[in-house]
């Protein structure tokens, strides 16, 4: 079994409002708020780097868990590819920040999709390592440094922002029980949306390196394969990994929905028949990638949305193309 006990959140201090936004990238104003959502996002400070402020919110969790770093045994780093340094591992340095001097840890990448990914790999562990009682999952992310402003095929990712955010797992409860969790990849989308250069494909030279941003390969066949897929995607591994818990889209007190625009956030709850009130919309914080869940989670349980008795699901994607869903319940009492 595995019990979510802990929750951390960092938020850099910076914002960046729709207003700049729209001047950045030629859009007006109302298109920014209404059709793409975003109301404002944070931007990293001075020292926000990824695993730095996935540091800071993995502190933040295992205080909420009541966990010190030493009782911690493995540490799940899903902080961004684009991180404070490349080519470099960071879940030995959240280790290190924590205090988890005992910890084994790796990195987990399936971009926007991978926090549901490290639950089902913390299932597994608990599963097959008995003597696995702590997982801490952390990570950090600020793509929002790769977003060109003026390159309308990037228009969907400019919500994209920076922060921290954590989870601390056990193995027994009380606390927030994941039941189950569904994973989904399209692998045609595999070469959808990458930053051009800067890899053994196309190194980083003095005349290509402004290209070093987030760019749509295929803007048209990526737009058509989205439309066909999209939905689908995520209603497959929401529905999926509810029957896999014994439960319906009506039996669900909230959904955690990763931030996307306003349209699509409404496809996905009419789609499933879930109320705007049993979910955020994350227009004051933008899109954190694969910390979206915890974000929201987080907002959730902050503003009395979630209790003892909730039962709980968390949907994401990722362009690559991944899809994820897991099903939680906050049990009332140990055991229950």
């Amino acid at each position: 079994m595995a019990y979510l006990s802990g929750l951390g959140v960092y938020l850099p201090v910076p914002r960046m409002t729709s207003g700049e936004i729209a001047l950045r990238s030629g859009l007006p104003e109302w298109v920014v708020r209404e059709k793409l959502g975003i109301h404002q996002k944070p931007v990293p400070g001075p020292g926000d780097d990824p695993a730095k402020m996935a540091a800071k919110a993995a502190a933040e969790a295992l205080k909420d868990a009541g966990v010190s770093g030493a009782e911690v045994d493995v540490v799940l780093s899903i902080v961004e590819e684009y991180k404070d340094y490349p080519v470099w591992t960071s879940a030995p340095y959240i280790a290190l920040e924590v205090f988890a001097d005992r910890a084994w840890g790796f990195d987990i990448n399936q971009k926007c999709a991978s926090f549901i990914t490290a639950l089902t790999v913390a299932q597994g562990l608990f599963a097959a390592r008995p003597e696995v009682e702590v997982i801490l999952v952390a990570g950090g992310y600020r793509n929002g440094d790769l977003i060109d402003y003026t390159d309308e095929n990037v228009r969907f990712m400019y919500d994209l922002a920076a922060g921290g955010g954590a989870a601390v797992l056990t193995r027994e409860g009380p606390g927030i029980k994941l039941l189950s969790t569904r994973l989904k990849t399209d692998a045609v989308l595999a070469q959808s949306v990458l930053v051009p250069v800067g890899g053994t494909a196309a190194p980083v030279t003095p005349e290509n390196a402004g290209q070093f941003k987030l760019r749509v390969t295929n803007p048209e066949w990526m737009k058509t394969r989205l439309e066909a897929v999209s939905l689908p995607g995520f209603f497959e591994v929401i529905q999926g990994s509810l029957h896999d818990a014994g439960y319906t889209a009506a039996d669900l007190d909230y959904l955690a929905l990763l931030h996307m625009k306003p349209s699509a956030h409404r496809a996905v709850l009419e789609g499933l028949g879930i109320a705007e009130d049993q979910c955020i919309y994350l227009a004051e914080y933008g899109h954190l990638g694969q910390l979206d869940p915890i974000l929201s989670l987080k907002l959730a349980r902050d503003a009395g949305k979630i209790g003892p008795g909730s039962l709980i699901g968390l949907a994401a994607a990722g362009v690559g193309y991944h899809w994820g869903a897991a099903v939680l319940r906050w049990e009332r009492e140990h055991g229950a």
